[in-house]
């Protein structure tokens, strides 16, 4: 066997869920009540057995146990359900991978999220906000959910395809991966496939979904190839491209491999970054200080009313700790499986190879003893004094050790460019009666979240689009 411990020797108290269903395990609770089953487990032991459908998977409750799994990817592997149905859709993208394919993809990947990539991609992130914002008016009831993953959805085409796809595709895939979304986490705790086969209409939703993505990707991969010169674009499918025809040296990579990593960020990078923006404004409207605040350091900053430039992000201290608190309280990945390659142990107990661990986000953020008033909505926590004080492995939206999340300067960049930029021109209001709806799927956020914006000056300055006013298209960024 084998398995690190994880800092001192200690207790550790190893338990089982109670209520659990014939055949459907604590599925059903999982989908009713995802957030308070999950904060409910801590009671019964550091790590505790519970069913989704007929099969075991221990839930990993303690901090230090997370931080063994994260730490250990080579004997907890991405696997599972969660992972399981992943590669499905995904293939084997670097974002579901095994280990030991994982170091190759990755320095693949790499030099389309380095910082100095990332400082070139903030005009565009610029650019899209202003597109997006334009459409709003004085009083106009904004689906702000809708607008946020159309905003993620252009930043990651750019960033991806260079060109943006155009609005019926667009709207199309994003309209496909909210379908996936839905269908992946119910498939991921009710792990039953006979449930899944049947002719329902979700089910056809979820097939049809999953068919379109793919050829989605098919469809653009296909036009790069026949457009002359443009699979050396400086973009992330120019990357991808080059690595096919073995232009880095290494073996060269299958179309399979090319769609598969294409796909993989397309689902990782648009409906995360809408979620944690639509909570962001959800919960600053209801924290008139913190809106106050907001307001103040942006007026400063961005004092011409253009987007956040690379030089004018460092400054943008405050609206980064109420984004760094929304990840805290909101964590869009709130619910994750591991599979061990071996057997091992955890918590002291013995895992035989191939079982399922699980380890949750939201559940560590809300964990009162990292965490005190964990309920409360406190970007301060995140001063620089403040924030030392916070456990090492207890804040983990984008994961931790060799698997942490290669997309979160690109994520946090264009999350803090659209925060800053809305709230420089736009008050949103909640409508009377607002009630918080959270509505977990594969990732937790607001989904059908409508405001109503109000221009904070008089006179809003004129928004400018460098791509409607003689600018160079994203690809000279």
């Amino acid at each position: 066997m084998s398995g690190s411990v994880p800092g001192p020797a200690r207790d550790w108290t190893v338990g089982t869920a109670p209520g659990i269903f014939p055949f459907l395990g604590h599925g059903i609770d999982l989908v009713r009540r995802p957030l308070a089953f999950l904060q409910s487990l801590p009671a019964h032991g550091d790590l505790v057995e519970i069913r989704l459908g007929p099969q075991r998977a221990w839930m990993a409750c303690h901090p230090d146990l997370v931080h063994q799994v994260l730490g250990d990817p080579d004997t907890f592997d991405k696997g599972g359900p969660l992972y399981d149905r992943l590669r499905l859709l995904l293939g084997d993208g670097v974002g579901t991978c095994r280990h030991q394919d994982h170091r190759r993809q990755r320095r693949m990947l790499q030099p389309g999220f380095r910082k100095a990539r990332v400082a070139d991609q903030v005009r565009v992130m610029g650019e899209e906000v202003e597109s997006v914002c334009r459409q709003w008016r004085a009083g106009q009831a904004v689906d702000v959910s809708a607008a946020m993953l159309d905003l993620s959805t252009r930043v990651l085409c750019r960033v991806l395809f260079s060109d943006s796809l155009d609005a019926a595709t667009a709207a199309e895939m994003r309209a496909c991966l909210a379908t996936v979304m839905r269908g992946m986490f119910v498939r991921t705790v009710m792990p039953v496939d006979s449930l899944f086969r049947l002719p329902t209409p979700a089910n056809r939703r979820y097939r049809h979904a999953s068919d379109r993505l793919r050829a989605i990707v098919g469809a653009v991969v296909a036009e790069r190839r026949r457009s002359t010169g443009s699979s050396d674009r400086d973009d992330l499918l120019g990357t991808l491209l080059a690595a096919a025809r073995g232009d880095d040296g290494e073996t060269a990579i299958t179309d399979r491999e090319v769609h598969g990593q294409v796909i993989t960020l397309m689902f990782a990078g648009t409906e995360s970054t809408a979620l944690c923006l639509s909570s962001a404004l959800e919960l600053v409207g209801r924290h008139p200080e913190e809106e106050r605040r907001l307001h103040s350091e942006v007026d400063a900053v961005l004092a011409s009313g253009r987007p956040p430039g690379p030089d004018e992000l460092p400054h943008l201290a405050h609206t980064r700790r109420v984004l760094t608190e929304t990840l805290r309280h909101r964590p869009p990945g709130w619910l994750f499986t591991r599979a061990t390659t071996k057997e091992t142990r955890l918590a002291g107990h013995r895992l035989p190879r191939g079982a399922t661990v699980m380890f949750s986000p939201y559940l560590l953020h809300h964990d009162p003893a990292l965490f005190p008033d964990p309920g409360r909505f406190l970007p301060d926590r995140w001063l620089p004094g403040q924030a030392v004080a916070v456990r090492p492995g207890a804040m983990i939206p984008f994961g931790a050790g060799r698997r942490k999340c290669m997309g979160e300067t690109l994520a946090t960049a264009e999350a803090t460019v659209a925060l800053a930029f809305i709230a420089r021109h736009w008050r949103l209001r909640h409508l009377p009666g607002h009630r918080e709806r959270l509505r977990p799927a594969a990732s937790l956020g607001p989904r059908d979240l409508v405001m109503t914006c109000e221009p904070r000056t008089t006179v809003v300055p004129v928004l400018h689009n460098s791509r409607t006013a003689g600018g160079s298209d994203v690809h000279d960024a």
